[in-house]
């Protein structure tokens, strides 16, 4: 594994297969959660400005076409159309893609983690790149085949990430520091930070009043 940290200018995020005919057969997580974790991965490489490569199923799958909430984030991103290949990267169109990106990491987050998701980062690692899985932006039917999938994995030397631990190492790249992505990431898909932080904001503003009163 390399120390080298992820940064926008090194690394390329790809989402795999994000259907709505997916969603409702998906067990291994809450959909409230997952399609939050999914668009704030999305957020993060749209804002952030890393490599970002989109690809699904053909427009007349039954699977159907991606997320709403996905592709209001994604906005005119191209979305790269496969016919059947569970390993994205046997579709040309897509390894151009990510090809042309040329950044050396790859994280990947998609459905199913014990489909598309597993041979495509098998692809990716096949194929040179520095492979990570964002666990929490991808599902599968079961908790079982989702934690089956990621030890396979990790076992071929993909490393596990999750969408929030990315922003926040994309956030130490020197040029973003007084960036206010993280922030507002955290407030709009980490409701828990996201408050922890007002009250933080709030008890430094009453500190403040306090100290000039007296």
């Amino acid at each position: 594994m390399s120390l080298e940290p992820l940064s926008p200018e090194n690394t390329t995020v790809v989402l795999v297969d994000y259907a709505v005919g997916f969603a409702n057969v998906l067990g291994s997580h809450d959909l409230g959660r997952h399609i939050n974790n999914v668009v704030g991965l999305a957020k993060t490489a749209k804002w952030y400005g890393s490599g970002l490569v989109v690809t699904n199923g053909l427009p007349s799958k039954p699977s159907g076409p991606l997320y709403p909430e996905l592709m209001e984030v994604l906005g005119d991103q191209p979305v790269i159309e496969r016919a059947c290949d569970l390993n994205a990267f046997l579709d040309e169109a897509f390894a151009e893609a990510v090809r042309a990106e040329n950044r050396p990491n790859l994280v990947i987050g998609g459905i199913a983690t014990d489909g598309c998701v597993l041979q495509t980062v098998l692809g990716g690692l096949r194929a040179g790149y520095r492979v990570h899985v964002a666990v929490d932006a991808s599902a599968s039917l079961t908790t079982e085949t989702h934690e089956a999938a990621v030890q396979r994995m990790v076992q071929a030397g993909a490393v596990p990430v999750t969408w929030f631990s990315l922003a926040a190492e994309f956030q130490l790249d020197p040029k973003f520091h007084d960036a206010p992505h993280r922030l507002r990431l955290m407030t709009e898909n980490v409701p828990a930070l996201g408050m922890s932080a007002r009250a933080f904001f709030n008890g430094m503003e009453h500190g403040k009043r306090s100290a000039a009163a007296s």
